[in-house]
């Protein structure tokens, strides 16, 4: 039966049928077919599912994951980022998850709250290890929780959230101002200052008004509004995200009287 999976992974021209081998392989331990597993892995929207549980049986599956999701996107990111959650990380593994795992698709909100439990988040950007890759990626965690409701864990069930948090908004206020992290902040302190859509959940009213300041303290830095307005694109997403409302309901002005405004 493996030798059949190997045969219709290497030489079929009918998806379904290299379907059928790679589930052959998946039920068996082999080390020798890594590489043939994660190379068909590479088509991910097909063969996401089955490459990341063939290489989460195997011995040495960490790291062949590892490798798999740094190439993977959309729905095959989805699939083996979620393996590689719950396959028991390896140092790299973890930081791996902590700073590159969310590619800024919108799938991410599948498993941004899985990443920031597995990989405990909360530790991490707490800690005295905190470099800009983690703090970066820390704020794109948050704001995706903010906005994934339907598809996988919130900020509002995440317990850490008030730590987390207000740790990033502390390290935020130490990092160079740019665009990317000028828009993660606002959407995270947008998310804060609107009204909860149900009571309960792991921040209290106050600590949302308190974490919201902590946010809005640092976009209203003249630093960061003079860096982002020179920055900031005007056919960019970015600059309509923020024109559609965001900047008026937080009371922020980087939009207004932006540089060569008035020669265009």
């Amino acid at each position: 039966m493996q030798q059949t999976g190997r045969w219709l992974v290497r030489n079929s021209t009918d998806r379904n049928a290299a379907v059928v081998g790679l589930a052959l392989l998946a039920t068996d331990w082999a080390e020798d077919d890594i590489p043939l597993i994660q190379t068909i892995g590479l088509l991910s929207n097909v063969f996401g599912p089955l490459a990341a549980e063939a290489l989460r049986r195997r011995r040495g599956g960490g790291d062949a994951l590892l490798w798999l999701a740094e190439r993977a996107a959309g729905w095959g990111r989805v699939y083996v980022v979620e393996a590689l959650c719950r396959n028991g990380l390896s140092s790299a593994a973890r930081a791996w998850l902590l700073r590159r795992s969310c590619d800024g698709d919108y799938l991410n909100g599948y498993f941004a709250g899985e990443v920031a439990t597995t990989a405990h988040l909360h530790e991490a950007i707490t800690g005295g290890d905190v470099d800009d890759a983690l703090i970066d990626h820390t704020g794109r965690l948050l704001r995706i929780m903010a906005g994934c409701s339907g598809m996988g864990l919130t900020l509002e069930h995440y317990p850490p959230a008030p730590a987390v948090l207000a740790a990033h908004a502390a390290h935020l206020a130490r990092q160079a101002p740019s665009v990317d992290r000028y828009c993660e902040a606002a959407a995270i302190a947008d998310h804060l200052a609107a009204e909860p859509r149900r009571e309960g959940g792991s921040c209290t009213a106050e600590q949302r008004a308190v974490l919201a300041r902590q946010y809005l303290d640092v976009l209203v830095r003249p630093e960061w509004r003079d860096a982002v307005r020179a920055d900031l694109d005007p056919t960019s997403d970015a600059f309509a995200w923020l024109a559609g409302g965001v900047a008026t309901r937080l009371g922020l002005d980087v939009l207004a009287d932006r540089p060569g405004d008035g020669e265009r």
